[in-house]
């Protein structure tokens, strides 16, 4: 398996379907077996339509036969009819005979000439022959052809046991019948009247007929053969185009359960448009994102143990130092100091389980209306009752009920914010404004948080998103702050599908601007 999945063959060269256009696999593996279908279903149609037309031809041939020789008959005196039916028998290889006004047998060229043909025993024919009949019976199963009645000489040769002689003394027409010879060749019958009353029976087993067709079906089994060769070899490819990259595929999803994503290169497969192509840049993009939050993580470790550190440093330091100070004021010192790092591991714990929380919980969060306005209403008020602000104010023009409503998770909502609120009371200077206004624009709804702050220089405003950038005020309280709120509200308003991003105030001398679009929510 190790060979296979490291294998240098990694182009997509040989994965790239460039005739496929937007044809999909659905379509390709249809359209394969329609083809079969239907140059096999063509097959029987022609060889139905060229064996009926056949059949049509030879029974035309025997009424023509028929007439031909009522009309000679009719022409000639009594004691030349059978050298006439001799004759006409023998040039035409079938039987004829002749049947009075009162039903009875007059003439028969058999009697004169002998038999110009011969019905042959099936159990006396080879196997090749019973394949034929087998084949025979088989087609007209298949086109729902009706098989034709056994041709049997009857035990009493008289008019009314034919119903072809029978109906032509009733109508005064010419009448045909097809009948089946014991080996399945047809013979064909036609019954003509002759003008004096009697009539006359023309029978011709037509043998050539029989081979005629097998021959056709012969050539059109040839020719499904090689259709069907054809077809087997277009499955082959069709299934080359599809195991191929399906096998790549597969190798690169191993590695990545081997945990080498960072090694898996998915062939993405542009130019196909089909559900292959689908799925390789579904696995690609998976791939790659994957390998973006293994990154995180490891980032996000690394950022989380450096962030200890500190704190950790500096209470050890005051706790190895207490054994060795008498001093009481020194002593309370390094105790306010071992309380503000204990307050500030507290705070950086809470936040790191936080962040760390964020993505899993949005991914597994059923999204609801929400209403912005009045979200925002309880977290300001929350803030104002808690007495957290100093004696910072704040400021929030409520839009108007229902105007303000996305889909989302509320709680998710209302940290993000109370995260951008709190960043925002912590840059404020004393007796400062913090303003907070959300507004519906187009099809948007944008939350706008101004401060009266110092703002944030321009080359630092993709920084502060980042986790643990922290540059607080110098009168900051140590510990309140891990670095960690406009990362987590950043997750959160992106996990919503949302931008937030910063910017100078435009209505006032200083302050920093925060603003967070989010889509609206659909109305009812």
């Amino acid at each position: 398996m190790a060979s296979d999945i490291n294998s240098e063959r990694n182009s997509e060269e040989d994965l790239v379907l460039a005739w496929s256009g937007r044809w999909t696999l659905a379509h390709r593996i249809l359209a394969v077996n329609v083809l079969t279908l239907a140059l096999v279903g063509l097959a029987f149609l022609y060889l139905d339509s060229y064996r009926n037309r056949l059949e049509k031809e030879r029974v035309q041939k025997v009424a023509a036969q028929a007439e031909m020789a009522a009309t000679a008959l009719s022409t000639v005196a009594p004691d030349r009819h059978d050298e006439l039916l001799a004759r006409l028998s023998k040039q035409n290889k079938t039987r004829i005979r002749i049947y009075g006004s009162d039903g009875s047998l007059k003439l028969d060229s058999w009697q004169l000439v002998g038999p110009t043909y011969r019905l042959r025993d099936p159990a006396m024919q080879r196997w090749n022959k019973d394949v034929a009949r087998a084949l025979d019976r088989g087609f007209n199963a298949i086109v729902g052809e009706k098989n034709d009645e056994d041709f049997v000489e009857p035990a009493v040769d008289r008019a009314n046991a034919w119903e072809e002689v029978a109906a032509a003394m009733r109508t005064g027409a010419i009448q045909t019948e097809i009948r089946l010879a014991p080996e399945l060749t047809p013979v064909f019958s036609a019954a003509a009247p002759v003008g004096d009353g009697t009539t006359l029976l023309v029978t011709d087993n037509d043998r050539s007929f029989t081979r005629t067709v097998r021959k056709q079906r012969r050539s059109l089994l040839v020719a499904l053969a090689v259709v069907t060769g054809l077809s087997v070899l277009l499955s082959l490819f069709l299934a080359r185009t599809i195991v191929q990259p399906l096998r790549r595929i597969a190798f690169a999803a191993h590695r990545v359960r081997l945990g080498r994503a960072r090694e898996v290169r998915v062939p993405r497969l542009p130019s196909r448009r089909d559900e292959i192509g689908l799925l390789a840049r579904s696995v690609s993009d998976m791939s790659q994102s994957l390998r973006h939050r293994i990154d995180n993580i490891e980032a996000f470790a690394a950022d989380v143990t450096h962030e200890l550190k500190n704190p950790l440093a500096s209470l050890r330091s005051a706790v190895d130092s207490l054994d060795r100070i008498d001093d009481p004021a020194l002593k309370r010192q390094l105790i306010d100091v071992i309380r503000q790092d204990v307050l500030r591991l507290d705070r950086l714990i809470g936040d790191i389980g936080e962040a760390a929380r964020t993505d899993a919980e949005l991914a597994r969060a059923r999204f609801e209306p929400v209403d912005l306005g009045e979200l925002i209403g309880n977290l300001v008020s929350s803030w104002e009752t808690r007495r957290e602000t100093g004696n910072v104010r704040i400021a929030f023009a409520r839009p108007r009920r229902a105007s303000a409503i996305v889909m989302g998770e509320p709680g998710r909502l209302a940290r993000a914010i109370d995260n951008l609120i709190d960043n925002a009371i912590s840059f404020s200077p004393p007796s400062g404004l913090v303003e907070i206004a959300a507004t519906h624009v187009g099809d948007e709804i944008r939350i706008r948080i101004d401060d009266e702050g110092p703002g944030v220089p321009p080359e630092s405003r993709e920084a502060i998103f980042n986790r643990f950038h922290s540059v607080r005020p110098g009168a900051e309280n140590f510990g309140r702050h891990s670095g960690l709120g406009l990362a987590i509200a950043r997750a959160i308003v992106e996990g919503h599908d949302g931008e937030i991003d910063v910017a100078d105030r435009d209505d006032a001398p200083s302050g920093a601007r925060f603003t967070i679009s989010l889509k609206a929510a659909d109305r009812a």
